[in-house]
C-alpha cells in the first residue's frame, strides 16, 4: 500500500499552529520565529513537501522567478545564481535557470519566459536584456535587470557602480607610478563592460604623462590573451593591463607570465568582479569587489514590490564595491595580502 503523503493540516496539527501559519512560513510570509521553527520540524518529521504546483491554481502564483543568462563561464556568475537562489528562497520563491548562449533572436527565449507563468524575471548579463526585459514588463511579468542595466535608465535595473570602481583601479595604478596602461574590453553590447571601460579610460585620461591602449577581448579567455598579447609585445608596451572582468583578467595574467614577466612587478594586472578563483594562490589576482549580496537583496526587493502590485523603483541602482589589492596589482599590494583590507560601508545611487 502507498502511504499516504503529509499535508499542510498534518504539519499544521503537529506543530500546534494554524493552517494559514504554515503556508506563510513555506512562502515568506509573516510568522514568528518560534512557530516557524516548530513547522519546520514537524515538516521534517513528516516528511512534507508543498505542493507550489497546486498552490499557484488557488494564489494565481508560480512562486518561480526566472534567471536570464548569456553563459556560466565568467566564474562569477555561479556564485551570482547560487545567492539569487538562497535569497530568493528564503522569500518563498524558486530559481528557473535559462541559458540564452547569447542568441540574437530573442523570440524563443520570449516565448520561453512567459510560457513559464513565472512571477517574475531576472535578466543578467544578456546582451539584449533591456528589450527582454521591456517585453516581459508589457506582458504583465515583473521583472529587473541585473549587471547589466538599461542604458536609457528607464526600466529597473541593478549593478555595480561601475564607473566609480574602474577609476579606483586606475587611480591606483597611477599613483603606483604605471604610465603606459592597457585596457581590455568587452563587448558594446554589454553596459556594465562600457561603464568600466569609460570611466578608466576618463580617469587616466586627467593624468599628463599617462598612455592608454585599448584592446578588445570579446569576454572570452582566448580574445583577452591575445590582446593582452598585443598590448605586451608592443615596441613601448604597457606597465599595467585592467580588463573589464576578472575572467579576462585571468586570461591577461597567463599572457604576462607566459611572455616571461612577473605580474605586479613589471606589469600589473586588474580584474573587475572579484570571483572566487580570483583569491586563488596561483592567480592572487588584483581586482575590484562587486557587492554581490547587496546587489541580490535589491534585486528581490524590487521584484517583490512589483509582484505585489506596487509601482517599483524606476532606473538604475548603483550599489559601490571596493578595491581588492592582491599581488598581481603591484604598488600597495602586500605580498600575502588576500581580502584587500576592511570593507567600507556600501552606498546606492540610483540613475
Amino acid at each position: 500500500m502507498t502511504k499516504r503523503q503529509s499535508t499542510g493540516s498534518d504539519v499544521a496539527r503537529a506543530a500546534g499552529v494554524s493552517k494559514s501559519a504554515v503556508s506563510r512560513a513555506f512562502t515568506g510570509g509573516i510568522v514568528s520565529e518560534e512557530a516557524r521553527r516548530k513547522i519546520m520540524e514537524a515538516a521534517r518529521i513528516l516528511r512534507y513537501r508543498p505542493n507550489y504546483s497546486a498552490r499557484s491554481l488557488t494564489t494565481s502564483r508560480s512562486h518561480l522567478i526566472g534567471l536570464a543568462i548569456t553563459s556560466l563561464d565568467n566564474q562569477y556568475y555561479p556564485l551570482m545564481v547560487e545567492r539569487l537562489q538562497q535569497r530568493l528562497g528564503l522569500a518563498g520563491y524558486r530559481l528557473v535557470l535559462f541559458i540564452t548562449h547569447g542568441d540574437a533572436d530573442l523570440d524563443p527565449m520570449l516565448d520561453e519566459l512567459l510560457g513559464y507563468r513565472l512571477d517574475g524575471v531576472v535578466l543578467a548579463s544578456s546582451s539584449h536584456a533591456a528589450r527582454v526585459a521591456r517585453e516581459c514588463l508589457e506582458g504583465g511579468v515583473p521583472a529587473v535587470m541585473l549587471i547589466n542595466v538599461d542604458p536609457e535608465g528607464r526600466l529597473p535595473g541593478v549593478c555595480t557602480d561601475n564607473a566609480a570602481g574602474a577609476q579606483e583601479i586606475a587611480a591606483h595604478l597611477l599613483s603606483s607610478g604605471r604610465r603606459r596602461l592597457g585596457l581590455i574590453t568587452g563587448l558594446d553590447e554589454s553596459s556594465s563592460g562600457m561603464e568600466r571601460a569609460r570611466g578608466f579610460a576618463e580617469k587616466v585620461g586627467q593624468h599628463p604623462d599617462a598612455h592608454l591602449l585599448t584592446e578588445c577581448g570579446y569576454f572570452t579567455e582566448e580574445g583577452a590573451y591575445r590582446a593582452a598579447r598585443r598590448l605586451l609585445e608592443r615596441p613601448e608596451p604597457v606597465d599595467a593591463l585592467f580588463c573589464v572582468t576578472d575572467l579576462m583578467a585571468l586570461a591577461a595574467l597567463q599572457a604576462v607570465r607566459d611572455l616571461g614577466l612577473v605580474p605586479g612587478c613589471e606589469v600589473a594586472v586588474f580584474g573587475f568582479d572579484d570571483a572566487p578563483i580570483a583569491k586563488w594562490g596561483a592567480f592572487n589576482l588584483a581586482t575590484y569587489a562587486s557587492p554581490l549580496d547587496a546587489m541580490v537583496e535589491e534585486v528581490v526587493r524590487l521584484l517583490q514590490e512589483q509582484i505585489a502590485g506596487e509601482a517599483g523603483g524606476q532606473g538604475t541602482v548603483r550599489l559601490k564595491g571596493h578595491l581588492v589589492l592582491r599581488d598581481s596589482g603591484g604598488g600597495n599590494a602586500r605580498p600575502g595580502a588576500r581580502g584587500g583590507g576592511q570593507r567600507p560601508a556600501t552606498k546606492a545611487t540610483r540613475s
